[in-house]
Protein backbone atom coordinates (compact mmCIF):
# COMPACT_ATOMS: atom_id res chain seq x y z
CA UNK A 1 0.00 0.00 0.00
CA UNK A 2 1.56 3.54 -0.98
CA UNK A 3 1.49 6.50 0.81
CA UNK A 4 -0.52 8.02 -1.87
CA UNK A 5 -3.38 5.21 -1.73
CA UNK A 6 -3.75 6.03 1.84
CA UNK A 7 -3.29 9.55 2.15
CA UNK A 8 -6.70 10.33 2.77
CA UNK A 9 -6.74 8.11 6.31
CA UNK A 10 -3.24 9.98 7.19
CA UNK A 11 -3.08 12.39 9.81
CA UNK A 12 -1.18 15.93 9.28
CA UNK A 13 1.11 15.82 11.84
CA UNK A 14 2.27 19.07 12.90
CA UNK A 15 5.29 20.46 15.43
CA UNK A 16 4.36 23.44 17.23
CA UNK A 17 6.96 25.52 19.13
CA UNK A 18 9.48 23.26 18.37
CA UNK A 19 8.08 20.37 20.69
CA UNK A 20 4.35 19.64 21.10
CA UNK A 21 3.07 17.54 18.48
CA UNK A 22 -0.57 17.68 17.11
CA UNK A 23 -2.82 16.25 15.60
CA UNK A 24 -5.91 17.19 13.20
CA UNK A 25 -8.96 15.30 11.27
CA UNK A 26 -7.56 12.73 8.90
CA UNK A 27 -7.85 14.59 5.11
CA UNK A 28 -6.53 14.52 1.74
CA UNK A 29 -3.55 16.46 1.60
CA UNK A 30 -2.98 18.74 -1.40
CA UNK A 31 0.36 17.72 -1.56
CA UNK A 32 2.52 14.16 -0.25
CA UNK A 33 6.35 14.32 0.88
CA UNK A 34 8.06 11.54 2.68
CA UNK A 35 12.12 10.82 3.92
CA UNK A 36 14.56 11.99 6.12
CA UNK A 37 13.50 12.63 9.61
CA UNK A 38 16.68 15.18 9.74
CA UNK A 39 14.12 17.73 8.73
CA UNK A 40 11.12 16.43 9.72
CA UNK A 41 10.20 19.59 12.38
CA UNK A 42 11.12 22.28 10.20
CA UNK A 43 9.21 20.86 7.25
CA UNK A 44 5.92 20.01 9.81
CA UNK A 45 6.44 23.40 11.09
CA UNK A 46 6.41 24.76 7.48
CA UNK A 47 3.57 22.86 6.06
CA UNK A 48 1.83 24.56 9.70
CA UNK A 49 2.90 27.94 8.27
CA UNK A 50 1.40 27.37 4.36
CA UNK A 51 -1.55 25.93 5.63
CA UNK A 52 -2.71 29.01 7.32
CA UNK A 53 -1.14 31.60 4.48
CA UNK A 54 -3.04 29.98 1.83
CA UNK A 55 -4.98 26.89 2.88
CA UNK A 56 -2.97 24.53 0.98
CA UNK A 57 -1.73 21.34 2.74
CA UNK A 58 1.29 19.19 3.00
CA UNK A 59 1.42 15.95 4.63
CA UNK A 60 5.20 14.96 5.77
CA UNK A 61 5.85 11.25 6.38
CA UNK A 62 8.83 10.70 8.33
CA UNK A 63 10.04 7.72 6.97
CA UNK A 64 13.78 7.92 6.47
CA UNK A 65 15.88 8.80 3.69
CA UNK A 66 15.83 5.61 1.97
CA UNK A 67 12.16 5.22 2.36
CA UNK A 68 11.98 9.29 0.53
CA UNK A 69 14.28 7.76 -2.09
CA UNK A 70 12.53 4.57 -3.01
CA UNK A 71 8.85 6.69 -2.74
CA UNK A 72 9.88 8.98 -4.97
CA UNK A 73 11.39 6.60 -7.49
CA UNK A 74 8.18 4.97 -7.57
CA UNK A 75 6.50 7.67 -8.20
CA UNK A 76 3.87 7.67 -4.89
CA UNK A 77 4.78 10.73 -3.41
CA UNK A 78 4.66 14.29 -4.69
CA UNK A 79 8.51 14.58 -3.62
CA UNK A 80 11.32 12.82 -1.50
CA UNK A 81 13.42 13.74 0.99
CA UNK A 82 17.41 12.55 1.69
CA UNK A 83 20.06 13.74 4.12
CA UNK A 84 22.33 11.24 2.01
CA UNK A 85 22.47 13.28 -1.80
CA UNK A 86 21.91 11.11 -4.72
CA UNK A 87 24.77 11.43 -6.97
CA UNK A 88 24.57 12.66 -10.73
CA UNK A 89 24.51 9.31 -12.21
CA UNK A 90 21.71 8.19 -9.93
CA UNK A 91 19.52 11.43 -10.43
CA UNK A 92 19.80 11.19 -14.23
CA UNK A 93 19.45 7.15 -14.02
CA UNK A 94 15.82 8.21 -12.17
CA UNK A 95 15.11 11.24 -13.51
CA UNK A 96 15.05 13.28 -10.72
CA UNK A 97 16.10 16.87 -9.65
CA UNK A 98 17.47 17.61 -6.03
CA UNK A 99 18.11 20.22 -4.28
CA UNK A 100 18.57 21.38 -0.83
CA UNK A 101 16.22 23.35 1.72
CA UNK A 102 18.49 23.98 5.31
CA UNK A 103 21.24 22.97 6.84
CA UNK A 104 22.03 21.43 10.30
CA UNK A 105 23.93 18.91 12.38
CA UNK A 106 24.00 15.62 13.91
CA UNK A 107 24.64 15.45 17.40
CA UNK A 108 25.82 12.59 19.78
CA UNK A 109 23.77 12.51 22.42
CA UNK A 110 23.91 10.86 26.55
CA UNK A 111 22.06 9.61 29.10
CA UNK A 112 24.14 9.83 31.63
CA UNK A 113 23.42 10.56 35.34
CA UNK A 114 23.94 14.07 36.63
CA UNK A 115 26.30 15.39 32.94
CA UNK A 116 24.48 17.86 31.62
CA UNK A 117 23.86 19.42 28.00
CA UNK A 118 27.77 20.20 26.46
CA UNK A 119 29.75 18.85 29.65
CA UNK A 120 30.99 15.84 28.00
CA UNK A 121 33.71 15.82 25.52
CA UNK A 122 34.49 13.24 22.53
CA UNK A 123 36.52 13.16 19.91
CA UNK A 124 35.67 11.58 16.71
CA UNK A 125 38.10 8.30 17.46
CA UNK A 126 36.63 7.88 20.49
CA UNK A 127 33.13 7.74 19.20
CA UNK A 128 33.91 5.44 16.40
CA UNK A 129 35.70 3.39 18.95
CA UNK A 130 32.34 3.27 21.19
CA UNK A 131 30.13 2.26 17.71
CA UNK A 132 33.13 -0.56 17.08
CA UNK A 133 32.87 -1.68 20.30
CA UNK A 134 36.23 -1.16 21.33
CA UNK A 135 35.48 1.33 24.35
CA UNK A 136 32.89 -0.48 26.10
CA UNK A 137 32.92 1.80 29.28
CA UNK A 138 32.10 5.15 30.46
CA UNK A 139 35.53 5.41 32.38
CA UNK A 140 37.73 4.21 29.82
CA UNK A 141 40.77 6.59 29.73
CA UNK A 142 40.36 7.80 26.38
CA UNK A 143 37.14 9.01 27.00
CA UNK A 144 38.30 10.39 30.97
CA UNK A 145 41.35 12.66 29.31
CA UNK A 146 39.79 14.99 27.81
CA UNK A 147 36.88 15.15 30.52
CA UNK A 148 39.33 15.98 33.65
CA UNK A 149 36.75 16.53 36.70
CA UNK A 150 33.90 14.91 35.01
CA UNK A 151 32.58 11.78 37.54
CA UNK A 152 32.04 9.22 34.74
CA UNK A 153 30.57 5.99 35.69
CA UNK A 154 32.01 2.59 35.92
CA UNK A 155 28.95 1.48 33.94
CA UNK A 156 29.30 -0.48 30.05
CA UNK A 157 28.09 2.08 27.66
CA UNK A 158 24.90 0.91 25.30
CA UNK A 159 25.51 2.61 21.71
CA UNK A 160 21.76 3.36 19.68
CA UNK A 161 21.64 3.62 16.49
CA UNK A 162 19.09 4.02 13.56
CA UNK A 163 17.47 0.92 12.66
CA UNK A 164 16.05 1.94 9.23
CA UNK A 165 18.09 3.56 6.32
CA UNK A 166 18.75 6.51 7.51
CA UNK A 167 20.26 10.03 5.86
CA UNK A 168 21.35 10.73 9.11
CA UNK A 169 23.41 7.82 9.43
CA UNK A 170 24.99 8.59 5.79
CA UNK A 171 25.94 11.98 7.53
CA UNK A 172 27.13 10.35 11.10
CA UNK A 173 29.00 7.68 9.39
CA UNK A 174 30.56 9.98 6.52
CA UNK A 175 32.69 11.96 9.43
CA UNK A 176 33.42 8.47 11.68
CA UNK A 177 34.81 7.15 8.17
CA UNK A 178 36.95 10.84 7.84
CA UNK A 179 38.29 10.38 11.33
CA UNK A 180 38.77 6.76 11.43
CA UNK A 181 40.86 4.53 9.34
CA UNK A 182 39.63 1.36 10.87
CA UNK A 183 35.64 2.69 10.46
CA UNK A 184 36.44 3.53 6.68
CA UNK A 185 37.43 -0.06 6.48
CA UNK A 186 35.05 -1.45 8.54
CA UNK A 187 31.35 -0.47 8.76
CA UNK A 188 31.97 1.92 6.18
CA UNK A 189 29.85 4.77 5.13
CA UNK A 190 26.28 4.38 3.85
CA UNK A 191 22.78 4.88 4.74
CA UNK A 192 22.50 1.44 6.18
CA UNK A 193 25.13 -0.32 7.97
CA UNK A 194 25.87 -3.64 9.94
CA UNK A 195 26.58 -2.14 13.37
CA UNK A 196 29.38 -4.18 15.10
CA UNK A 197 27.68 -3.55 18.68
CA UNK A 198 24.29 -1.34 20.14
CA UNK A 199 21.13 -1.41 19.99
CA UNK A 200 18.53 0.32 17.25
CA UNK A 201 15.60 2.93 16.80
CA UNK A 202 13.48 4.21 13.89
CA UNK A 203 14.05 7.35 13.12
CA UNK A 204 15.87 10.35 14.59
CA UNK A 205 12.61 10.14 16.96
CA UNK A 206 13.03 6.36 17.73
CA UNK A 207 16.70 6.89 18.68
CA UNK A 208 16.17 9.79 21.21
CA UNK A 209 13.39 8.14 22.38
CA UNK A 210 15.62 5.28 23.25
CA UNK A 211 18.54 7.06 24.34
CA UNK A 212 16.34 8.53 26.86
CA UNK A 213 15.25 5.52 28.44
CA UNK A 214 18.11 3.59 28.59
CA UNK A 215 20.84 4.35 31.20
CA UNK A 216 24.12 5.13 30.19
CA UNK A 217 23.45 5.27 26.77
CA UNK A 218 24.90 6.95 23.83
CA UNK A 219 23.14 7.70 20.35
CA UNK A 220 22.71 9.99 17.38
CA UNK A 221 20.60 12.14 16.21
CA UNK A 222 19.26 16.11 14.68
CA UNK A 223 20.31 18.63 16.72
CA UNK A 224 16.13 19.58 16.80
CA UNK A 225 15.59 16.06 18.19
CA UNK A 226 18.40 16.73 21.33
CA UNK A 227 16.90 19.96 21.98
CA UNK A 228 13.26 19.18 21.78
CA UNK A 229 13.05 16.16 23.76
CA UNK A 230 15.99 17.37 26.62
CA UNK A 231 18.90 14.99 25.80
CA UNK A 232 22.01 16.10 27.11
CA UNK A 233 24.70 16.14 23.83
CA UNK A 234 28.14 16.01 23.69
CA UNK A 235 31.06 18.80 22.61
CA UNK A 236 33.23 16.99 19.59
CA UNK A 237 36.29 18.33 18.58
CA UNK A 238 36.83 19.30 14.86
CA UNK A 239 39.54 19.62 12.73
CA UNK A 240 41.28 22.50 14.30
CA UNK A 241 41.71 20.62 17.75
CA UNK A 242 38.33 22.62 19.23
CA UNK A 243 35.96 21.28 21.50
CA UNK A 244 32.75 23.05 20.16
CA UNK A 245 29.06 23.05 20.78
CA UNK A 246 26.11 22.21 18.26
CA UNK A 247 24.10 25.27 18.00
CA UNK A 248 23.18 27.51 14.35
CA UNK A 249 26.74 29.09 14.31
CA UNK A 250 29.08 26.42 14.28
CA UNK A 251 26.72 24.96 11.76
CA UNK A 252 26.87 27.90 9.95
CA UNK A 253 30.51 28.19 9.80
CA UNK A 254 30.90 24.76 8.88
CA UNK A 255 29.00 25.93 5.52
CA UNK A 256 30.44 29.05 4.76
CA UNK A 257 33.29 28.11 2.24
CA UNK A 258 30.61 25.50 0.57
CA UNK A 259 31.07 24.99 -3.24
CA UNK A 260 26.98 23.92 -4.14
CA UNK A 261 28.30 23.78 -8.01
CA UNK A 262 30.96 21.53 -7.20
CA UNK A 263 28.42 18.46 -7.75
CA UNK A 264 25.53 17.75 -9.13
CA UNK A 265 22.62 18.02 -7.61
CA UNK A 266 24.22 20.25 -4.68
CA UNK A 267 25.07 17.00 -2.97
CA UNK A 268 28.06 18.14 -1.34
CA UNK A 269 29.40 17.14 1.85
CA UNK A 270 30.00 19.54 5.13
CA UNK A 271 30.95 16.91 7.53
CA UNK A 272 35.05 17.44 9.15
CA UNK A 273 35.24 21.30 7.40
CA UNK A 274 38.18 23.44 8.61
CA UNK A 275 38.05 25.88 11.16
CA UNK A 276 37.95 26.83 14.86
CA UNK A 277 34.27 27.07 15.39
CA UNK A 278 32.72 24.95 13.01
CA UNK A 279 30.85 21.87 14.17
CA UNK A 280 32.17 18.83 12.82
CA UNK A 281 29.02 16.80 11.34
CA UNK A 282 26.96 19.46 10.20
CA UNK A 283 24.99 18.54 6.59
CA UNK A 284 22.62 20.05 4.40
CA UNK A 285 18.96 17.56 3.41
CA UNK A 286 17.48 17.30 0.52
CA UNK A 287 14.57 17.29 -1.88
CA UNK A 288 14.02 14.99 -4.86
CA UNK A 289 11.64 15.86 -7.61
CA UNK A 290 10.83 14.04 -11.08
CA UNK A 291 11.72 16.31 -13.86
CA UNK A 292 8.88 14.85 -15.64
CA UNK A 293 5.94 15.17 -13.93
CA UNK A 294 2.86 12.79 -14.08
CA UNK A 295 0.89 15.81 -12.62
CA UNK A 296 2.61 19.02 -13.37
CA UNK A 297 0.26 20.82 -11.15
CA UNK A 298 1.15 18.65 -8.23
CA UNK A 299 4.78 19.65 -9.36
CA UNK A 300 4.18 23.06 -9.09
CA UNK A 301 2.73 22.88 -5.68
CA UNK A 302 6.06 21.18 -4.39
CA UNK A 303 7.92 24.08 -6.01
CA UNK A 304 5.63 27.09 -4.63
CA UNK A 305 5.57 25.69 -1.36
CA UNK A 306 9.29 25.16 -1.18
CA UNK A 307 9.88 28.61 -2.65
CA UNK A 308 7.47 30.07 0.00
CA UNK A 309 9.98 28.52 2.64
CA UNK A 310 12.81 30.17 1.25
CA UNK A 311 11.07 33.56 1.00
CA UNK A 312 9.23 33.36 4.44
CA UNK A 313 10.36 30.00 6.57
CA UNK A 314 13.80 31.36 7.49
CA UNK A 315 12.76 32.19 11.08
CA UNK A 316 10.76 29.31 11.89
CA UNK A 317 13.91 27.29 10.65
CA UNK A 318 16.45 29.26 12.63
CA UNK A 319 13.79 28.91 15.75
CA UNK A 320 14.27 25.23 15.46
CA UNK A 321 17.95 25.32 15.45
CA UNK A 322 18.48 24.67 11.28
CA UNK A 323 20.58 27.06 9.56
CA UNK A 324 18.45 28.57 6.50
CA UNK A 325 20.14 28.95 2.86
CA UNK A 326 22.03 31.58 1.86
CA UNK A 327 20.27 33.99 -0.44
CA UNK A 328 23.10 33.01 -3.59
CA UNK A 329 22.12 29.42 -2.95
CA UNK A 330 18.42 29.75 -2.82
CA UNK A 331 18.91 31.49 -6.06
CA UNK A 332 21.22 28.39 -7.73
CA UNK A 333 18.10 26.79 -6.56
CA UNK A 334 15.44 28.45 -8.83
CA UNK A 335 17.90 28.77 -11.82
CA UNK A 336 18.17 24.66 -11.24
CA UNK A 337 14.56 25.13 -11.34
CA UNK A 338 13.91 26.84 -14.50
CA UNK A 339 16.51 24.78 -16.36
CA UNK A 340 14.68 20.82 -15.54
CA UNK A 341 11.12 21.46 -14.65
CA UNK A 342 8.79 22.24 -16.72
CA UNK A 343 6.36 23.33 -13.73
CA UNK A 344 9.13 26.18 -12.58
CA UNK A 345 7.64 29.16 -14.67
CA UNK A 346 4.40 28.49 -13.44
CA UNK A 347 5.56 28.03 -9.94
CA UNK A 348 8.20 30.99 -9.37
CA UNK A 349 5.46 33.42 -11.61
CA UNK A 350 4.14 35.34 -7.95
Amino acid sequence: MTLRSTATNLVKSTLLAASVVVATPAFAADLIGAGASFPFPVYAKWAEDYYKATGMAMNYQSIGSSGGVRQIRARTVDFGATDAPLKGAELEKDGLVQFPTVMGGVVPVVNLVGVKSGELKLTGEIVADIYLGKIVKWNDPRIAAPNPGLALPDAAITPVYRADGSGTTNVFTSYLGAVSKVWADGPGISTTIEWPVGQGGKGNEGVAALVKQTPNAIGYVEYAYAKQNGIAFAQMRNKAGKFVSPEAQTFQAAAVNADWTSTPGFGISLVDQAGDGVWPITAATFILVPKVADDSVKQAGVLKFFDWAFKNGDAAASSLDYVPLPEATKAMVHQEWRAHLSAAAQALAQ
